[in-house]
């Protein structure tokens, strides 16, 4: 059993910058949130506002902000605890920057992969990469579970789910359910050039677009119960995460192209939300890219600022 790191790796390991970002002054980030949900506020798009929140923190790795971004998005001072309101409000927001972070597992890090595999086809190639579990984009998500659940006060810790849902553990039961589902979001993202994009990643590997389908139905589609599941995000809301990941990501243009497409075409989806139905109008696609670059600049900046200071 090896119980320390031999001297030398563990120097070795410490260079580089493996610390992800301390993220920008609170007093900036305040300012940023503030002006962004106002917005948000106006346009009637909160749940939308703190899903690519969320999602662009995490993805600039920077765990302490997603922390802040919970108290900010609870309490009425993120500063003081009294100040919480209700219990129901921050359980239901918990929840929905619990599942954005989950689906973000699939659009951080591994799509720069597939950009150098398939720059033509706008795929994600990286899903493969999570359903064998050995996605790139693993570690800034568990950085930022991290940094939520430090935040969440133990009351909501408690009234989140502790059970891992039987619609997203593919068994015989249900296993033609989830690739339905994940068919149906396939053809909803990429018609009318889904039947040619599956038989062409089906011709790379005959496995490959299975797992593929898998977890489009398993990860990124909206769980069967609407709003009874808790965190549940609507189709909208998953090309929101999508968006907002790809944006924050950079240099990953075929991709963020593909899903901000696929926002698009999250309109014809029956049965939208008021929300759902403007995130995904011309003018709501360029709302959600435009409040990601305002959220990313200022934590850019300041990770600019340290990498100078450094040199």
């Amino acid at each position: 059993m090896v119980a320390h790191l031999p001297p030398v790796v563990k120097q070795l390991v410490s260079l580089r910058n493996p610390h992800s970002f301390p993220g920008p002054p609170v007093s900036k980030l305040n300012s940023i949130l503030s002006s962004t949900f106002k917005d948000a506020q106006t346009k009637k798009v909160e749940k939308g506002w703190l899903t690519l929140a969320t999602c662009t923190l995490l993805t600039a790795n920077v765990p302490s902000s997603v922390g802040h971004l919970y108290h900010f998005a609870t309490r009425d001072d993120p500063f003081k605890v009294e100040s919480r309101r209700s219990l129901s409000e921050a359980l239901q927001k918990a929840a929905i920057m619990r599942e954005s972070a989950l689906k973000s597992c699939i659009f951080v890090g591994v799509p720069r992969v597939s950009s150098v595999v398939l720059v033509r086809d706008t795929l994600h190639i990286h899903l493969l990469h999570i359903l064998h579990s050995a996605s790139p984009s693993f570690p800034q998500t568990i950085l930022s579970f991290a940094g939520m659940f430090e935040a969440f006060e133990d009351d909501v810790q408690n009234g989140l789910r502790k059970e891992p849902t039987h619609k997203r553990m593919a068994m015989p039961e249900n296993v033609e359910a989830i690739k339905a589902r994940g068919q149906a979001l396939w053809d909803s993202i990429y018609q009318p050039h889904a039947v040619k994009l599956y038989n062409k990643l089906g011709g790379y590997h005959p496995d490959f677009i299975v797992f593929i389908i898998q977890a489009y139905g398993a990860v990124l589609s909206p769980m069967p119960g609407g709003d009874s599941e808790q965190g549940n995000l609507s189709r909208a809301l998953g090309s929101v995460v999508g968006t907002a990941c790809l944006r924050a990501e950079g240099r990953v243009g075929p991709q963020l192209v593909s899903h901000v497409f696929g926002l698009l075409k999250a309109r014809n989806v029956e049965g939208l939300s008021e929300e759902d139905y403007w995130l995904a109008t011309d003018e709501g696609t360029e709302w959600v890219i435009r409040t990601v670059d305002s959220i990313l600049d200022v934590v850019k900046v300041e990770e600019g600022a340290e990498s100078q200071a450094k040199l």
